[in-house]
This record gives C-alpha cells, sequence and structure tokens, in this order.
C-alpha cells in the first residue's frame, strides 16, 4: 500500500464513533418528526452499489415515519427499542436483523434507558423518504397497538423487550 492510499481498515473509537466519520444529524429538520437521532455514513463509495450507515438513537427518541422505494437491511448494533415495519411493531435488541421491504411505512423507537445503534444498508443511489399524508397517517392510527407506538412510550402498554 502506497502512502497516498487511504488505509482499508478504519479502526472502532469509543462509544460506537469510528476514525475519520464524524456524526452528523440525522436530517435536516423541517418537515419530519424526529427526535434525539444521529447518523455516520460508513461506507460510500462510487464502486459500491450500496451504502453503510450507523444510525443511533438516544433514549426516547425516534427516527421519521417513512417509506422509499428502495429496501433496507438493518443491525442492531445495542441497545432496546422498537420498530414498525409495515402494520407490525417488533421488540428489538443487539444482533436483530430487520428487513425493510420496499414502499413499507417503517420507524424505529429507542427504548427509554439505553442508546439503540443500528446500521443500515441501503442503495448507493436512492429515493427520497416520502411522508405519509394525511389518509395514510389516519390508516395507520385506526389500530391502536400502531398509535400507541407512533405516541411513544406511556401510550399503551409496553411490548415485550430482550428475547424471549
Amino acid at each position: 500500500m502506497s502512502e497516498a492510499e487511504p488505509s482499508p481498515v478504519r479502526k472502532s473509537g469509543p462509544a460506537f464513533r469510528w476514525e475519520g466519520v464524524e456524526p452528523r444529524p440525522y436530517k435536516d429538520a423541517g418537515g419530519a418528526s424526529f427526535k434525539a437521532i444521529s447518523r455516520q455514513t460508513l461506507f460510500s463509495d462510487s464502486r459500491l452499489a450500496g451504502e453503510l450507515r450507523y444510525f443511533e438513537i438516544q433514549p426516547g427518541g425516534y427516527s421519521t415515519l417513512e417509506r422509499h422505494q428502495h429496501m433496507h437491511a438493518v443491525m442492531v448494533l445495542r441497545g432496546e427499542g422498537e420498530c414498525l415495519v409495515g402494520e407490525r411493531i417488533h421488540a428489538l435488541c443487539a444482533q436483530d436483523l430487520v428487513t425493510i421491504p420496499p414502499w413499507t411505512w417503517h420507524q424505529f423507537r429507542a427504548g427509554e434507558a439505553t442508546p439503540l445503534g443500528f446500521l443500515c444498508l441501503v442503495n448507493a443511489g436512492r429515493d427520497r423518504p416520502q411522508l405519509p399524508n394525511g389518509e395514510e397517517l389516519a390508516a395507520l392510527r385506526a389500530r391502536p397497538d400502531i398509535a400507541a407506538f407512533l405516541d411513544g412510550p406511556g401510550s399503551a402498554g409496553p411490548v415485550k423487550k430482550g428475547r424471549p
């Protein structure tokens, strides 16, 4: 390896940070609802058809409720929380894998005690997120379990956490 070539290894640092990767805001604050979430792009190269990102949601935080044309592959690295995929809510903990099909509503929520950190693999060239319109949101909220999930903790009985 010549001195001009970057190292093929990006070392991890403390608290789920990687050398040479700055945590960035999740997205621009405007229009989409989210709370206490950051992202790091770990791999993005024009020679790669995908992009690998690390998201971290602080306790009580959540990602945007959205859907896309592209699919997602998610691996939880730390913490506990829940995710909505389509019309189902799933408890999450470290090492769980989540597949989000194209055009499927999804949202991630951290538990109240620890950050929820996960890797997300997506297409390098991808569409912009689509937010639910009033009718679509009303259809999701017609289900009491989804309405409670969207409203956050304390709005209904808890979803079981951790391993069975």
